[in-house]
């Protein structure tokens, strides 16, 4: 196995796919605002101290990684304001931007021209949220930036389709990390998303929320108001 780098690879779903591509025998870099020296030790991994909203710490990142093969754009943050979108500060509005989308954003620009020149396969994985399928009324700043970064997932999967990269957007919903005491086992998250980049699948989400993305395109067409997305329980 090669190389791998996490963002957001301190806790939640970064830890996950850290975990899990370690255990894969690839050499991970953990890279995160907050050191993960301990952590790489335990995975046998490469601690790295990086700021994803600098595109320049990530351009460096990108030059110092050899022989990469599997790239996770995890890293985000949500912000204390999650109400409508005019309640949230803009500073949030700035820091969220800052990191969940730019953070994708610098990570493509730094890595997507190392991968094609090392001319063979490759595979970016990128998290986004539910919340970036689905409007839901209370989403704050973090709704509208893991929309962003749905969109940049799926210009940069038309941009490859024709390279030896593929790209696998996951949007999971709520998951058991430092932005949330309840929801899913992140290693389940993280072997969902490691999975269907193996098969070369783009999309990832919850099977219980599918009909909700599904009846959003629905009410989008038909020009009918947005309603409240809510999942399936029949499941």
């Amino acid at each position: 196995m090669g190389t791998a780098v996490v963002t957001g690879a301190a806790s939640g779903i970064g830890l996950a796919l850290a975990r899990q591509l370690a255990g894969e025998g690839h050499l991970v870099h953990l890279a995160d605002l907050t050191p993960t020296d301990v952590l790489a030790e335990k995975l046998g991994g490469v601690p790295v101290q990086v700021d994803v909203a600098d595109s320049e710490e990530m351009e460096a990142l990108a030059h110092t990684v050899p022989d990469v093969e599997v790239v996770c754009l995890n890293a985000g943050i949500v912000g204390a304001a999650l109400g409508t979108p005019w309640e949230a500060p803009p500073q949030e509005w700035r820091r969220l931007l800052g990191v969940n989308l730019l953070g994708v954003v610098n990570g493509l620009r730094a890595f997507v021209p190392v991968l094609l020149a090392q001319r063979r396969p490759a595979r970016i994985v990128i998290t986004a949220s539910l919340a970036g399928l689905v409007a839901f009324p209370q989403g704050g700043a973090y709704a509208a930036t893991k929309h962003a970064v749905v969109a940049v997932a799926e210009q940069a999967a038309m941009a490859l389709r024709d390279t030896d990269i593929t790209v696998t957007l996951l949007c999971p919903a709520l998951v058991r990390s430092g932005m949330s005491d309840a929801g899913d086992d992140p290693a389940d998250v993280a072997a969902a998303a490691l999975a269907a980049s193996r098969a070369g699948r783009f999309l990832v989400v919850p099977e219980q929320w599918a009909d909700a993305v599904r009846l959003r395109a629905a009410h989008l067409l038909s020009g009918e108001a947005p309603v409240p997305p809510e999942p399936r329980t029949d499941r």
